[in-house]
C-alpha cells in the first residue's frame, strides 16, 4: 500500500524539522513524504534543498488550504492509496501510523482516520460528533470528545488537518480542501464534506501524535495582537460554513451574526485600554461577516 505524507509549512523551520524526523521514525515506513513550502523566508527552502529523500513543492502563501489542496493532489496523482495530513507544529509518535493501519484494517468503512493528539502531555481534542445546522443559538460543532476523550476508536465527523489519514476514495469523491478558505476551517468544510458524502470518520486513540503551543508565556493581550490577523479568516470561514451549509435563515445568518458581534464588544471594551485591539479592527470584524454570508473568499 502506498501511503503518502503531507505537510504543509510555512516559517516554521524549526518545527518543520522535528516533524519531518518523526515521520522518518514511523514503525510503518511512509512511500514518501511531500512538504509544501508556502513560500517561506526563514530558512526553510535551503533547508529542505538538502533533504534528498523528501518531495518538495514550493509555491507562494495560499495558506494552509491551499498547501494541502496542492499536497493532496500530488499525493494522489503519485498514487497514494493513504494520504497523512498535517501541518508542520505536530509530531507523530513512533508507532503513530502503524495503530492507525491498524485501526483501519478492523474499520475498513472508515475513509479518514484521526490520532489523538497531546499539548505537553495533556490530550488535546476538538474532534467532534454531530454537525448542528439547524440551532443557531448552539455551535456548529456538536458531542465534542474534548468533554470524555474516549479510550476505543470512535466515529467522528469532525476533525483537524492535524494528523488526518485520507483514503483515496475520499479525494475521488469529493476532491479536494477548498483552497479559497485560505487559512480556518478548510478541515471543517473538508470533513463535512466527507460526511455528507456519505463517508465515515474515525478518531484513534491509541495513534499518539504531539502538538506544538505556542503563545504559552504571552499575556491575553500579546495573544490577542499576534492573533488578531489571523481574525478576518476565522470570522469569514465560520460566517460562509454557516451559510453554505446551514438549513434555516438563523443558521445561515444569526449565528455568525452572534459570532462576530462577541469579537466587536470584545474589541471595544480592548481598544481603550490598549489591550491587544484598536477601533481600526471593528469594521473589520464587521467585512469578515459580510464576506462570509456572501461567500466571497480567497486570500484578502
Amino acid at each position: 500500500m502506498d501511503i503518502t505524507a503531507v505537510v504543509v509549512t510555512f516559517n516554521r523551520r524549526t518545527l518543520l524539522e522535528r516533524t519531518v524526523q518523526s515521520l522518518r521514525s514511523q514503525t510503518l515506513p511512509l512511500s514518501r513524504i511531500i512538504v509544501v513550502n508556502n513560500g517561506s523566508t526563514d530558512g526553510t527552502a535551503e533547508w529542505l534543498a538538502g533533504q534528498a529523500d523528501l518531495v518538495v513543492i514550493t509555491q507562494e502563501n495560499v495558506g494552509g488550504s491551499g498547501g494541502f489542496a496542492t499536497g493532496i493532489q500530488a499525493a494522489y496523482d503519485a498514487g497514494a492509496d493513504r494520504i497523512w495530513c498535517m501541518d508542520d507544529d505536530v509530531f507523530p509518535q513512533p508507532t503513530c501510523l502503524e495503530r492507525l493501519m491498524a485501526a483501519a484494517a478492523t474499520h475498513p468503512d472508515a475513509a479518514i482516520l484521526a490520532p489523538r493528539r497531546r499539548m505537553e502531555g495533556r490530550i488535546f481534542c476538538h474532534d467532534f460528533c454531530r454537525y448542528n445546522l439547524t440551532n443557531p443559538f448552539a455551535s456548529m460543532y456538536a458531542g465534542r470528545l474534548h468533554k470524555r476523550p474516549p479510550e476505543a476508536p470512535t466515529y467522528v465527523v469532525g476533525t483537524a488537518f492535524e494528523g488526518p489519514l485520507v483514503s483515496r476514495e475520499v479525494v475521488e469523491r469529493i476532491g479536494l480542501p477548498n483552497r479559497d478558505l485560505f487559512i480556518f476551517c478548510d478541515d471543517t468544510d473538508y470533513c463535512l464534506r466527507t460526511h455528507l458524502a456519505g463517508m465515515r470518520l474515525l478518531y484513534v486513540p491509541d495513534a499518539p501524535m504531539d502538538k506544538h503551543r505556542f503563545f504559552s508565556d504571552d499575556t491575553w493581550a500579546e495573544r490577542q495582537e499576534k492573533k488578531k490577523w489571523k481574525r478576518y479568516y476565522q470570522v469569514r470561514n465560520a460566517a460562509y460554513l454557516n451559510h453554505h451549509y446551514g438549513r434555516n435563515w438563523g443558521v445561515r445568518h444569526l449565528r455568525s451574526f452572534i459570532n462576530v458581534s462577541g469579537y466587536i464588544l470584545t474589541a471595544a471594551v480592548a481598544a481603550p485600554l490598549g489591550k491587544g485591539w484598536m477601533w481600526a479592527d471593528i469594521p473589520r470584524l464587521w467585512h469578515a461577516y459580510r464576506d462570509g454570508v456572501h461567500e466571497r473568499l480567497g486570500k484578502m
